[in-house]
């Protein structure tokens, strides 16, 4: 870190729900910065506390309530014109009391589907995306053969996979059409999100998803599907990510985080380097570059959504 560059405050954000499975927002009271914004209840950790200290000590001092148990959700690096902050957010499984706003804050109990409404702080955004959207983004191998990529899908599917990436630009239109059209329906048959990595206009005509290209995200100057149909964009560095923020993007993967088969000329990111390109987005962004399942909660820990790949992810 350069010498002239404070290190980033360390805030802690609670993930609290009631009997119905309702999320509770607290909205920031005049004279705070981004005042009238929705956020997960919380604040700064003070000098000699460890995180879960100060989430007790924040949630008793503005809802009035005490934690009993949580466990970590996920951990966004995040920008702000005047600071920088670390957000570790835990989803509070157990606590004592009934909430309330003790420091005249409105709160309110949000269903999840709802969440993504609330105007938000740039911190926040991912956090909703950590606990509305899947963990794993399964991309498909370059021209997949169709009866064995549907069978290979189909064992994705039951095993709970909910995000699909279908990467065949070796097909032919007619036959990416017929097998995006096949692999479609067995997604929304299990309630899982496909996205075609091609031409905006075959995306749209299916009612699928679209994945960018980053020389696709480069070229266009507006969001290339209406909001409400998935778009995602492959994102390498600080521009990319910046330019899928202005387009208004659902998410985007963003590495290679480790070296890969695919792409073995490309140099990894690491773990490091994600997590300072992502403290300038507010994005979704999954980590891709040899990622297994098992790296899930390491990429939440590096402000990840969750993971993506071609080779690692799949059942097999």
């Amino acid at each position: 870190m350069p010498a002239d560059r404070p290190p980033p405050v360390h805030v802690v954000a609670a993930v609290l729900r009631d009997a119905r499975g309702r999320i509770l927002l607290a909205r920031r009271t005049a004279g705070r910065d981004l005042a009238g914004a929705w956020e997960f209840p919380g604040g700064k950790v003070e000098p000699g506390e460890t995180a879960l200290q100060a989430l007790d000590r924040e949630l008793h001092e503005e809802l009035g309530i005490r934690v009993l148990a949580a466990e970590p959700l996920i951990s966004v690096p995040q920008a702000y014109p005047a600071k920088r902050i670390v957000l570790d957010v835990y989803t509070v499984t157990a606590f004592e009391g009934t909430p309330r706003g003790r420091e005249r804050q409105a709160l309110a109990w949000s269903p999840l589907e709802k969440l993504s409404s609330y105007p938000m702080p740039p911190a926040d955004r991912p956090v909703v995306a950590a606990l509305t959207t899947p963990g794993r983004y399964l991309i498909s191998a370059d021209a997949p053969e169709r009866a064995p990529f549907l069978a290979r899908l189909d064992r994705a599917l039951a095993a709970g996979v909910r995000r699909v990436q279908l990467r065949a630009r070796g097909l032919s239109a007619p036959a990416l059409a017929e097998l995006a059209r096949d692999a479609g329906q067995r997604c929304r048959t299990r309630g899982a999100d496909l996205l075609v990595n091609g031409e905006p206009g075959l995306a749209a005509d299916l009612g699928l998803g679209l994945h960018l290209r980053s020389s696709q995200l480069m070229s266009l100057d507006r969001r290339p599907l209406p909001v409400g149909q998935t778009v995602a964009a492959s994102c390498h560095n600080a521009e990319e990510l910046a330019q899928a923020e202005r387009l208004e993007l659902d998410f985007v993967v963003l590495g290679p985080v480790r070296a890969t088969e695919s792409h073995p000329e490309a140099t990894p990111l690491g773990w490091e380097g994600f997590s300072a390109l992502r403290e300038g987005v507010s994005l979704p962004i999954y980590a891709l570059g040899g990622m297994k399942t098992a790296d899930l909660a390491k990429a939440r820990r590096h402000g990840g959504q969750g993971v993506a790949g071609i080779r690692g992810l799949w059942p097999r």
